[in-house]
């Protein structure tokens, strides 16, 4: 009786259908379907202040809920940083983020409130890449990171097929780095300078070279540090949690993609011959390089995030 009960279970989840929220710095991007091959809907927000945004959104999901298809799990990838400690007393809320008004705002009650179905969320980069290892360029592997490179710069970590999560979301972003010689720019990032994010992210490109990156010359100088900084970010991936794969993701490199040769080059320069594996010696191409959903992986990453919200509910419902 009790196998045929999952059984059942099963065959719902196959056919039950997801929505998805990825909010970004600049906007958010609702989702409706099952994967990257059957998605249903899709509507673009922009990202205001955290009232008009969350109300936008809820009007889109509503809409759908009531018209195009009942959902039946909710994801949300998410700007950070996040507290996404589940004993935690500020558990779903934002931290000491630099989106103007947006630090506090309680996201996972919000659609938690609004909807009676599961919800399950986490940051932007953490979902791109749980959705780039089921669907993606990540996909049967057990270790990798997932990078994007745009409003901000975050890094998802998934090492032994989970998300790497400890007492707070890993903020790569704001490592410090070693700066390439000659460059005494000091950053544009408000809390540490000239951290990564601070020194490659498109709001860092903008302040320094006066345009929008992707306006930016192909020969401006300005590229030169931006390479060196991600070589650098990738340089402690590599010799820290040593990911079978680096998949950089975002709206600077979705825009600049010969900026991956570039970042290559800087890695093994970096690295200077210290690693004698193939992924570093042999198949850089390989080992760092776009990811496989594109621009989508974020959107993707937020329905895969219902998906298995659904899958725990049922799981906790059949014990």
């Amino acid at each position: 009786m009790m196998q045929t009960i999952r059984n059942q279970r099963a065959g719902d989840l196959r056919s039950a259908i997801y929505a998805g929220v990825e909010m970004g710095g600049t906007k958010c991007v609702c989702v409706l379907g099952r994967g990257p091959g059957d998605i249903v809907a899709e509507e673009v927000v922009p990202t205001r202040d955290p009232a008009t945004t969350l109300e936008a959104i809820a009007q889109v999901l509503g809409r759908w809920h009531s018209g195009v298809g009942k959902f039946s799990a909710i994801g949300v990838a998410a700007f950070g940083p996040l507290d996404l400690r589940r004993g935690s007393s500020s558990f779903g809320r934002i931290g000491a983020t630099p989106k103007e008004g947006w630090a506090g705002v309680d996201l996972a009650g919000f659609f938690q409130r609004r909807f009676a179905v599961p919800v399950d969320f986490t940051t932007d980069v953490t979902g791109a890449a749980v959705a780039e290892g089921r669907w993606g360029a990540a996909h049967g592997l057990t270790d990798y990171a997932y990078i994007t490179v745009g409003t901000g710069i975050g890094v998802g970590m998934v090492v032994a097929g989970k998300p790497v999560l400890g007492c707070h979301h890993p903020e790569l972003g704001h490592v410090r780095i070693v700066r390439r010689a000659g460059d005494d720019w000091p950053g544009s990032c408000r809390f540490h300078g000239d951290c990564i994010e601070g020194l490659a992210s498109g709001p860092a490109i903008e302040a320094r070279g006066g345009v929008a990156a992707m306006d930016l010359p192909a020969d401006s100088p300005i590229w030169d540090t931006v390479a060196h900084a991600l070589g650098q970010l990738t340089h402690m991936l590599t010799v820290s949690v040593a990911p079978q794969r680096i998949l950089i993701g975002g709206g600077v490199l979705g825009a600049r993609p010969q900026l991956f040769a570039r970042i290559r080059g800087c890695l093994s320069a970096s690295l200077n011959g210290y690693l004698d594996i193939p992924e570093v010696t042999t198949a850089l191409d390989g080992y760092i390089g776009p990811p496989g959903l594109g621009r989508r992986a974020g959107s993707l990453g937020a329905l895969a995030l219902a998906l298995d919200a659904a899958v725990a509910r049922s799981t906790t419902s059949t014990r």
